[in-house]
């Protein structure tokens, strides 16, 4: 399971995700509003908040499907492995 950091920074680009819903691992994260902008700018503030880089490799938009999906993106690339 990802950080409460992590959730808190997807939550601000999800505005189809009510506040009082879980989020899961499995929740399609275009169907809760994440367009392609919304795309860009998650990525530069968990770059910030986890001080990493998403590497060439991770920014295909299949590693924005889901919440589970993206953490383990972002948890490899924090951990070093760039796949």
């Amino acid at each position: 399971m990802w950080d409460p950091q992590f959730e808190q920074i997807l939550r601000k680009y999800l505005p189809f995700l009510s506040p009082d819903e879980s989020m899961t691992n499995e929740l399609e994260l275009r169907d809760l509003g994440l367009d392609s902008l919304a795309t860009v700018e998650l990525l530069s503030e968990l770059e910030q908040a986890y001080d990493t880089r998403f590497v060439d490799d991770a920014l295909a938009l299949d590693n924005f499907a889901t919440p589970a999906v993206l953490w383990t993106t972002l948890s490899s690339l924090s951990a070093g492995v760039t796949g």
